[in-house]
């Protein structure tokens, strides 16, 4: 992608002024737009069309959880949201990926992290470190269990991972079955690897990574990539 076009979201006009100033300096990122509400992130996605939207949680009006909701619904959406956030709490990070954000940024990160995750997320990638993966597939696999284990469905809450993203309807029904080589990704994708350290691991190119994990995404009928860990975790194919 030749250039990144990111909404700020942010109720701090100050905290919106440090994100433009440093994401600026790049010359692949141009800063679209800002936000101080979840309503207004809403009303300026569909106006400006951003690839990635960087999310504050507390907000007035609508917080950004229930604005990423409704944008990641919206079919004409094709931004990935990266939440960014003060609070380092399990609610709100299994909350945001449950509302379909690709990313979880804390905004004690220093301004390199901030511009990497941009483009992380810009990529098609989920920013979640290894420990963050194993922390959402501990909660759902959990979830699970419980629902299995009493004979009635879980009750869904704010922070779980629900039906609509984890798509967790028995069995898993793949539109094609993967390859080998999609197996491979799958796998190494469910570790939280980038597609460069893909390409890296199985010695082939980037693009032809990337080629393979939108092939898996569609076989599996995921958004994306946590979406995908999740169901390779509950149907055993990571």
């Amino acid at each position: 992608m030749s250039e990144l076009r990111v909404l700020l979201v942010d109720d701090h006009a100050m905290m919106r002024a440090g994100f433009r100033t440093i994401l600026s300096l790049e010359p692949d990122i141009t800063v679209v737009g800002e936000a101080a509400t979840g309503a207004e992130a809403v009303t300026a996605a569909e106006r400006l069309r951003p690839d990635v939207i960087c999310m504050d949680v507390q907000m007035p009006d609508m917080d950004g959880l229930e604005a990423t909701r409704l944008l990641t619904a919206d079919p004409r959406s094709e931004a990935a949201i990266l939440i960014v956030t003060t609070f380092d709490r399990d609610d709100y990070l299994f909350a945001a990926l449950s509302a379909g954000a690709s990313g979880f940024l804390l905004k004690n990160a220093g301004p390199e992290e901030l511009v990497s995750a941009v483009r992380i997320v810009g990529a098609g990638d989920a920013l979640l470190a290894p420990e963050v993966t194993r922390r959402v597939i501990e909660r759902f696999t959990a979830q699970a269990a419980g629902g299995a284990a009493s004979g009635v469905p879980t009750t869904p809450d704010a922070t779980a991972i629900t039906p609509a993203r984890a798509r967790a309807v028995e069995p898993l029904v793949l539109t094609e079955p993967l390859t080998d080589r999609e197996s491979e990704v799958l796998a190494l994708v469910a570790e939280a690897l980038s597609n460069a350290e893909i390409a890296a691991r199985l010695y082939i190119g980037e693009a032809t990574v990337k080629t393979h994990v939108s092939n898996v995404l569609q076989k599996l009928g995921a958004r994306d990539r946590v979406q995908a860990v999740v169901l390779a975790h509950r149907h055993g194919l990571a």
